[in-house]
């Protein structure tokens, strides 16, 4: 097993996607949080992600197995036991930063992605409208945010979380239609780009609400995922 196997296990090259969402979040709810919370919270929801993607894995291995021999487990790289540990203590470690966070109501959210996390994993390969699914996983990490903070979630933060929920969705749906191209892949790396631009969806909205500063801070996580993806495949 190595760092590598375990870094594609948990698509962690699209990380800088999820610390995007998070300042998001705690930005346009307006709470007045040190910077440690913040990357507290930005840890948390990494390592709900990681564990989601390791789920993912462990539930999707008939498919990968044809569909995608890369992935780490089918390719004989990690074991499903390795997968199955690190998966509970990415989870785990989630739930122990999101107890540290201001609010106790962001452990309530928790306990609402971790539910939607194991929906979509469980059954997005039997159910089309599963890809509603994802996107509410990803909605859920403005939510758990904003509750971690504040105990409320605000309009803007809603606002913020619903434009990336419709993104991730046609997201979503195009990368559930690549096994179908010619050769299972498209000719040019659509996937990994539409992942890597998430985080221009959040600089947007910041750009406009709060400061266009920000659009840059969502043009520096892009890069920082594309560069990822160089080393550890995001999808």
């Amino acid at each position: 097993m190595s760092l590598k196997s375990l870094l594609a296990l948990c698509r962690a090259s699209n990380l800088p996607t999820v610390w995007m969402n998070v300042l998001a979040a705690a930005l346009l709810s307006a709470a007045d949080a040190p910077a440690w919370q913040i990357v507290t919270l930005a840890i948390a929801l990494s390592c709900f992600y990681c564990g989601g993607m390791a789920m993912n894995d462990l539930c999707d291995l008939a498919f990968d197995r044809v569909h995608q021999p890369y992935r780490p487990i089918v390719a004989g790289r990690l074991s499903r036991t390795a997968a199955q540990t690190t998966m509970a203590l990415l989870f785990l470690t989630g739930f122990a930063l999101l107890a540290t966070a201001p609010s106790p109501q962001g452990l309530g959210g928790g306990m609402g992605l971790l539910g939607v996390i194991w929906i979509y994993n469980a059954y997005h390969k039997q159910h089309p409208a599963a890809v509603f699914v994802m996107g509410a996983a990803r909605l859920m990490v403005y939510i758990v945010t904003a509750l971690s903070l504040t105990g409320s979630v605000n309009a803007a933060v809603w606002l913020a979380a619903a434009l990336q929920t419709i993104y991730v969705v046609v997201l979503t749906v195009v990368a559930r239609a690549e096994h179908r191209a010619p050769g299972g892949r498209y000719g040019w790396p659509v996937v990994p780009w539409l992942i890597a631009a998430m985080p221009l969806v959040d600089g947007i909205v910041l750009a406009h609400l709060v400061s266009p500063v920000w659009l840059v801070a969502g043009v520096i996580a892009t890069a920082l995922t594309r560069l990822g993806q160089r080393y550890v495949r995001g999808d």
